[in-house]
């Protein structure tokens, strides 16, 4: 174990993993030692952080098994204890984050990286955190050349990559209108999510009023122009023949992180620049985000039997009832397993039940084969595009690789990002070579089908 040491001049660590021994952390830890001094990979300095210094180097030795553990640094560092934040940031070029609830715990590591002008990324999937920390860092982070990317993870990168994939089948002049993802949780064994996850989501019923409030507070962001009317609301539970899936409207971070890119873009159509970009590079930067086209986003939570949805719906009404009162919130933290009907448990899911699970994520989007007929009164889509992205569990092994993938984009392509400011995932790396990288490390993005639709 090395301990912290002062910065001076050039950051001594490529990457430093916050809330390794977490349940996710240690996964993300498992993930980055693939990639760890590895000839054609810029991760060639790496730390680890957290509270106990004991339990980091379980966790490392747990990663690294069966191999034995590699010589990395362990870091005390606590989310209370700013002066401790501030080392780790002047000592890296990048830290992510796995201190979650975010709500709770990541404003001070996010200041601390601001402040030093190092980068940050999270798995964040928690709205109200991820609107607050643009709010109040994005200027500053500009000026100090900071990177701040939430929701690195599952939250929220197969949503926003997934639109981007489904737009970009829409060749002119067809146009989507809508596209709404239908999210399929898979396993041979029982799902079993992480508490964490449950914790924030039940934090996030009780903060929804603070978001309200704070979108008030904000100038209205940039719309994006969809062709056609906007889509109708639809029906409560829904049955997708072509995918073989009963659905309900799932409240999660991703459709509004996919506004948020799409309101960016908005106002960058071309993309946002990289601090040092070639000549080549944005001239490719803008032929992508001109390829993309804007559509209504929603999410739906699918299962194939309606007896899956009618479970749903009532792990949805406790939270939604329970959440809103103090005591209502320590029920349901006090007795995870019975108010999810055993989706979450303080303990985690077992790594049989992480390596058994999987996910598919259908973007079923509806458009115009042409969109000079919206201009000619025909207001109903007459065509139908279906794409898919399918990976492994979502917590534990696709949000580990996600994040991976998306620093080492981070490390080897810095000069082709932002110099700094606060954005979500689809902004920054759509762009990139982000979704070649996910196929290559068991992440699929598919075209299903191209059809007519009956008007």
């Amino acid at each position: 174990m090395e301990e912290d040491q002062e910065h001076c001049g050039r950051p001594t660590y490529d990457l430093i993993i916050l809330g390794a021994s977490g349940f996710t952390g240690k996964y993300v830890v498992r993930e980055a030692l693939k990639f760890f001094n590895v000839p054609s990979s810029p991760l060639k300095t790496l730390a680890l952080a957290g509270r106990n210094p004991t339990k980091l180097a379980q966790a490392l030795t747990w990663a690294s098994r069966p191999n034995p553990p590699p010589s990395i640094p362990i870091l005390t560092a606590d989310t209370s204890d700013p002066s401790s934040l501030r080392r780790l940031a002047a000592q890296t070029k990048l830290i992510l984050n796995c201190v979650g609830p975010f709500r709770l715990y990541g404003e001070p590591v996010v200041t601390a990286c601001v402040d030093s002008g190092c980068d940050y990324l999270d798995i964040c999937g928690e709205p109200e955190f991820m609107e607050r920390m643009e709010a109040t860092y994005h200027d500053k982070a500009v000026e100090k050349g900071s990177l701040v990317v939430s929701a690195c993870g599952f939250d929220s990168v197969p949503a926003e990559l997934g639109l981007i994939f489904n737009s970009r089948q829409w060749v002119s002049p067809a146009a989507p209108n809508l596209v709404e993802a239908y999210l399929s949780l898979e396993s041979d064994k029982t799902v079993v999510g992480n508490f964490g996850t449950y914790e924030s989501a039940v934090l996030g019923v009780a903060n929804a009023d603070k978001l309200q409030e704070l979108r008030r507070s904000r100038p209205r962001r940039a719309r994006p122009v969809i062709p056609g009317p906007p889509p109708p609301k639809g029906k409560v539970i829904e049955h997708q023949e072509k995918i073989g899936l009963w659905a309900v409207k799932l409240p999660s971070a991703d459709a509004i992180v996919v506004r948020r890119t799409l309101a960016t873009l908005t106002e960058n159509p071309s993309g946002l620049l990289g601090a040092n970009e070639s000549a080549e590079q944005i001239e490719k930067r803008k032929i992508f985000w001109s390829s993309v086209k804007p559509a209504h986003f929603g999410v739906k939570i699918g299962s194939k039997s309606l007896l899956g949805i009618y479970r749903f719906i009532t792990v949805g009404l406790f939270m939604g009832l329970l959440g809103k009162t103090s005591f209502g919130r320590w029920l349901l933290l006090k007795f995870p397993s019975f108010f999810s009907l055993g989706w979450f448990r303080k303990k985690g899911p077992t790594e049989d039940e992480v390596t058994s699970a999987s996910f598919k994520m259908w973007f079923v989007g509806h458009g115009f084969s042409d969109c000079s007929l919206v201009s000619k009164g025909n207001m109903k889509p007459d065509m139908e595009i279906i794409t898919r992205v399918m990976g492994p569990e979502i917590g534990y092994l696709t949000t580990p690789i996600i994040l991976l993938q998306c620093a080492l984009i981070l490390l080897s392509q810095r000069n082709n990002l932002p110099k700094g400011g606060v954005f979500p995932p689809g902004i920054v790396f759509g762009s990139t070579d982000l979704q070649e990288r996910l196929q290559e490390n068991g992440i699929s993005f598919d075209f299903i089908s191209k059809s007519a639709l009956s008007v």
